[in-house]
């Protein structure tokens, strides 16, 4: 039988809501970028401006995606312990009626029994004496009848207790389906809540898109170079924040006792997984295995650093496209985190498997030429982290 886990608040964790609420931003307009080159302190002001805003909107983005995941998760377990009182429920049900059952035919035993001792004249004793017959067979039968009077007498204590068997096992079922339907609206109330989240960090996203282009643009200009560069730039810039980030929450342990890009999704039932739009059709550990090792060699990796990245992500996630860390929110086979950092390859990453190899693949060839010495990497860390 399932046991239930953990249960969890259903409403908006404190901070979380407040981060994802519409900022007020004053965002400039090509007027105000072309009158900034006036001068090199407008320049850097302005280029100060652009950073700064870009920065917020990828906080927010970011906020809201790691919401959304653990509303997710929030309903995984809301729905595992509604799956887990069910199963109780229904046992409880089903023992109740076969209770139920075995003492209405005790009772029809009882019955039986009584009538068969009625039908002998009444007080049976009297009777016996008053026959008339041997002693000996007088003594004989009365042994007979004071057995027979015993068994009725045990037969009543069995109905009295398989009753009282049975009503317990009624109040006990009641109780529980009271709390398996409390239960199934929390867990209604939690997908309600992860599918808020996610359509807010969705409609985030399409902001943020769009602020960026043109942001990024005007930083661009200002600078005299290309928004591609600028782009590039920032990305290192984040990469690298994130890094130390990592380096710091591995060291404070997070928590976990896995931290860092992988930390601790692997296992757990119940927990170290998000629901996730169409995750019912998410590719399985085995398939996402399968799409990986026809993509190591586009890297130039050999079948001993698959073996390497094999290893590494099933100490990670166990290749699990939606594993989660509750501690750090990172998420996915590669454990990116931020979640949302996957963005970067497609829009998909909360469910594409091809998604998440691409960048944890990408990431690993930037950050450590390999698989393997991403490996080694992990192993020589505690906690582990790549």
């Amino acid at each position: 039988m399932l046991a239930p886990v953990a249960a969890v608040a259903v409403q908006p964790r404190s901070g979380i809501a407040a981060a994802g609420q519409v900022r007020t931003v004053d965002y400039p307009s090509w007027p105000d970028v072309t009158a900034a080159k006036a001068n090199q302190a407008a320049t850097e002001a302005a280029i100060a401006n652009i950073t700064s805003i870009l920065a917020g909107l990828e906080a927010t983005a970011t906020t809201l995606s790691s919401a959304a995941l653990a509303r997710g998760e929030e309903y995984l377990v809301a729905n595992y312990n509604l799956q887990a009182a069910t199963a109780t429920a229904t046992d409880l049900a089903q023992r109740a009626d076969a209770a139920t059952a075995n003492a209405e035919k005790i009772q029809r035993q009882v019955g039986t029994f009584a009538a068969q001792l009625s039908k002998s004249g009444g007080d049976t004793s009297v009777n016996l004496l008053l026959s008339g017959q041997q002693a000996d067979n007088l003594l004989y039968r009365l042994g007979a009848m004071s057995q027979l009077t015993t068994q009725a007498a045990g037969l009543r204590d069995a109905a009295t207790e398989a009753a009282n068997s049975a009503q317990s096992l009624k109040d006990q079922s009641t109780r529980a389906l009271a709390e398996r339907d409390r239960l199934a609206r929390e867990a209604q109330a939690s997908l309600d809540a992860a599918k808020a989240a996610q359509a807010a960090a969705a409609a985030q996203v399409a902001e943020q898109r769009a602020r960026s282009t043109v942001l990024f643009d005007q930083l661009a200009a200002l600078k005299n170079t290309t928004a591609a560069l600028e782009k590039s730039y920032q990305a290192g810039v984040d990469e690298a924040a994130a890094a130390a980030a990592r380096a710091a929450a591995a060291g404070a342990g997070a928590g976990n006792s896995d931290t860092g890009i992988g930390s601790g999704a692997n296992g757990g039932t119940g927990s170290g997984s998000s629901w996730v739009p169409s995750s019912d059709s998410i590719a399985s550990p085995a398939e996402a295995k399968n799409i990986a090792s026809g993509m190591i060699g586009a890297y130039g990796w050999g079948g001993d650093q698959f073996s390497c990245l094999v290893s590494l992500w099933t100490g990670e996630s166990g290749w699990r496209v939606n594993a989660y860390n509750p501690s750090s929110g990172a998420y996915g086979i590669p454990q990116s985190w931020p979640a949302n950092k996957m963005a970067s390859v497609a829009d998909d990453w909360p469910t594409s498997a091809q998604t998440q190899l691409t960048w944890g693949m990408n990431y690993i060839r930037s950050a450590y030429s390999t698989p393997c010495n991403a490996w080694n990497r992990w192993q020589a860390r505690s906690p582990h982290w790549y």
